[in-house]
């Protein structure tokens, strides 16, 4: 395995009520030296959960995604905070964002979106037994739930508002994980 470049130095270039931008001064192995600039988001990242309704049944989300202008259908997610372990802030968002809570509830993965420039985790969370449970949550308009049958994934890959990659990689990862236990 390679060696980690050196950090001769980081720099704050600005910061949102989101990310932190941040210049890092690089040293690599071979002497090269490289200036290179990165988005950071919570250290404790965020958490996108799978909610299974039942054995055929996902839980996605429609809500406005204003980084595309549009309204999106996703899975529920949100940012864990700090000091909050990542199953429970995963029961906590489903509780907020879709009116259920989980009795099982299992880490699948964790997955990183361009993470040549962003530093930010998100913790995949299969979610099951699945009761009502209905938290206030930070969102300023109700969201749409929508019931979306396991046997349709195929169709779902193919909806024009289904665009978010995390979402179709936790819909492949748990489509992979639910095949493999019923084997």
């Amino acid at each position: 395995m390679r060696e980690k470049p050196i950090v001769h130095q980081r720099r704050t270039l600005g910061e949102t009520g989101i990310f932190h931008i941040e210049e890092m001064e690089l040293e690599f192995s071979n002497g090269a030296r490289r200036n290179y600039q990165r988005l950071r988001g919570s250290a404790q990242g965020a958490v996108m959960i799978v909610p299974l309704l039942d054995a055929d049944t996902l839980l996605l989300v429609r809500e406005y995604a204003a980084g595309m202008d549009r309204y999106e259908l996703a899975f529920p997610k949100g940012r864990v905070e700090a000091d909050e372990e990542i199953l429970i802030a995963a029961n906590r968002e489903l509780q907020e964002e879709v009116g259920y809570a989980a009795e099982r509830m299992q880490l699948i993965a964790a997955m990183t979106v361009a993470p040549g420039y962003l530093f930010h985790e998100t913790h995949l969370v299969l979610a099951r037994s699945l009761h009502p449970s209905k938290l206030p949550g930070d969102e300023p308009e109700e969201i749409e739930v929508v019931p979306w049958g396991l046997d349709r994934l195929a169709e779902l890959l193919q909806q024009p508002d289904f665009t978010e990659a995390r979402s179709i990689a936790a819909a492949y990862m748990t489509r992979d994980l639910l095949q493999r236990e019923c084997d």
